[in-house]
C-alpha cells in the first residue's frame, strides 16, 4: 500500500517529511517496504510553500527486519522489501495528516493519495518540470482507482500523486533529524566545527558546508521541526552525521530516499521555447554586457538562433555573480536555470563556457599616415580623421591589444547556500572511487 502526501506545511512551521515519522508510528503493526520518498517538485510554481518537496510511503508486513533507516520516539525505523498489503488505510492516514497540518496558514492545502499501484511516471515528469492541474490529476486517480483527499484548495493532492509516480532513474539520500517538541521554533544549536568535521568525514556527501560563503549547510532557518538534513549518495554514510554533529540533540531521524541534486527538474530547450515556471538548459553567447542593478543582481541577455532572452544572477548567489561578470559579448555559453513569469528571466542555477571571446581593448587612437599626427574620434563607430590634414581613418586603424580573461572555460555553478535541492550539484557529476572530485 502506497500512502502519498504533500502540503502540509507553511512558510511558519511544520515540515511534509515530519508527517512521515508520525505516519511510520502511526503504523506501526506494518512495515516499510522501501525507504520513504522525499520527492521534489517544480520549483518554480508560485504557490509553493517552501521546498515543494512531497512525501511517500510504502508499507506492507514484511519479514526479515534488518535495515535501520530512522529512530522514532527510541523504535527503530527498519525496512525489509518483502510482501504487500491490501488492507485499507486510508482514513487513518487522513486522520494524521489533519492533526499535523497548518491548514489554519494560508497556502497550506495538503492532500492525500492512497493505493496499491503507482500513477504512470509521465504524470512525475510534467510535476517536476511544469504546471499540472487538479483537474488533470484527479482524472487520473478515478482512472487508477486510487482514493484522494484534500483540504483547502486540495493543490497538495496534485503533489501527492506526482510524487507517487515517480521513478528514479537518479536518485540521492538524505537524512532528516527533528527537534524536540520544546525546542520547536528556537535558533538551532549546530556547531560550525561540527559541520565541517562531518563533511571531511563524509565522501560522498554534498551541500554540507559553503567554504565560499563560510556557512553551514544543513539546518532550515523557518521554525519547522526539522534539526538538520545531510544528503549524500550513499545512505549509511549519512548516519555518521548522528555521532558527529552533536550540538543540540535530536529527538528522531529518518533516511529518505530522493530527487534531490539529480537535475530532474531541467529540460533541454531553446530560447524561442522558453515560458514560464520551466527549468531550462539552453546553449546560447553571450548578447550583452552584464550589468548590476539595484538590489546587486546581475543581468545579461544571451541568444540562440536569432532569439534572445535575459539571464540573471541574482543577490542570493553571491560570488557566483563575479563570474558573470566577466562574460563579455560572443562567449558561448551553456545555462541552466528556473524561468520567472515577469519579466521572462533565466535565474541562472549552473554556467558552462564552452568558448571565450578575446577580448580586445583600444589603447589609442591611430596615427596619420600623411603627417604621424595621432588622429581624433568622429564619433562612435564612424572612424577617425586627423585634425591637421583632414586624412581618415577606420574604427579598425586604432591600437589595440589583447586582454588576458581572468574566467577560464569550464563549470561554474552559484555556492551551497543558494543551490536549489534538485539542482546538480558539480561534486554529483565527477564521482569516482574515492569519494567527489
Amino acid at each position: 500500500m502506497y500512502i502519498a502526501i504533500d502540503d502540509t506545511d507553511s512558510k511558519s512551521g511544520m515540515c511534509t517529511t515530519f508527517l512521515a515519522t508520525e505516519l511510520i508510528k502511526e503504523f506501526s503493526e506494518l512495515s516499510l517496504l522501501d525507504f520513504p520518498r522525499l520527492v521534489r517538485l517544480n520549483p518554480n510554481v508560485p504557490w509553493k510553500t517552501r521546498g515543494n518537496g512531497a512525501v511517500v510511503l510504502e508499507l506492507g508486513y514484511g519479514k526479515n527486519k534488518k535495515n535501520v533507516i530512522g529512530e522514532i520516539d527510541g523504535e527503530t525505523a527498519l525496512w525489509d522489501g518483502e510482501s504487500a498489503l491490501d488492507e485499507d488505510i486510508f482514513q487513518r492516514t487522513i486522520d494524521v495528516v489533519s492533526s499535523w497540518a497548518e491548514t489554519d496558514r494560508e497556502g497550506t492545502d495538503p492532500g492525500v493519495v492512497v493505493g496499491n499501484i503507482r500513477p504512470d511516471i509521465g504524470l512525475y515528469h510534467k510535476g517536476v518540470t511544469d504546471i499540472v492541474t487538479l483537474e488533470e490529476v484527479t482524472n487520473i486517480l478515478d482512472d487508477l482507482d486510487l482514493r484522494y483527499w484534500g483540504m483547502g484548495n486540495r493543490r497538495g493532492i496534485i503533489g501527492a500523486a506526482a510524487a507517487l509516480a515517480w521513478v528514479p532513474l537518479d536518485c540521492t539520500y538524505e537524512l532528516i533529524s527533528y527537534r524536540k517538541r520544546e525546542n520547536w521554533g528556537t535558533s538551532r544549536r549546530i556547531n560550525r566545527d561540527e559541520v565541517i568535521a562531518l563533511d571531511k568525514a563524509t565522501k560522498y556527501t554534498f551541500d554540507t558546508f559553503d567554504y565560499r560563503e563560510n556557512k553551514q549547510a544543513i539546518a532550515p532557518s523557518s521554525p519547522c521541526p526539522v534539526l538538520y538534513g545531510v544528503r549524500g549518495d550513499e545512505h549509511e554514510e549519512l548516519k555518521k552525521s548522528l555521532g558527529i554533529i552533536k550540538s543540540e540533540e535530536p529527538e528522531r531521524y529518518l533516511i529518505f530516499l530522493t530527487n534531490q541534486g539529480t537535475d530532474d527538474h531541467i529540460r533541454d530547450t531553446n530560447i524561442c521555447d522558453i515560458r514560464s515556471y520551466l527549468s531550462v538548459h539552453i546553449r546560447c553567447s553571450v548578447a550583452s554586457s552584464p550589468i548590476t542593478i539595484e538590489g546587486g543582481h546581475v543581468l545579461f541577455e544571451v541568444t540562440e538562433d536569432g532569439s534572445t532572452i535575459t539571464a540573471a544572477a541574482y543577490e542570493p548567489t553571491k560570488s557566483f555573480r563575479g563570474i558573470v561578470r566577466q562574460l563579455i559579448i560572443g562567449d558561448e555559453i551553456e545555462l541552466w536555470g528556473g524561468i520567472r513569469e515577469e519579466p521572462l528571466t533565466v535565474n541562472v542555477e549552473r554556467l558552462k563556457v564552452n568558448n571565450l571571446v578575446k577580448k580586445i581593448t583600444k589603447i589609442a587612437n591611430p596615427e596619420c599616415d600623411s603627417c604621424g599626427k595621432r588622429m581624433s574620434s568622429v564619433g562612435k563607430d564612424a572612424g577617425y580623421r586627423c585634425k591637421r590634414c583632414s586624412t581618415k581613418g577606420d574604427e579598425d586603424d586604432a591600437l589595440t591589444e589583447v586582454v588576458e580573461r581572468k574566467i577560464l572555460e569550464g563549470w561554474y555553478e552559484v555556492p551551497v547556500v543558494a543551490r536549489r535541492h534538485l539542482t546538480k550539484p558539480l561534486k554529483r557529476m565527477c564521482r569516482g572511487k574515492e569519494g567527489y572530485c
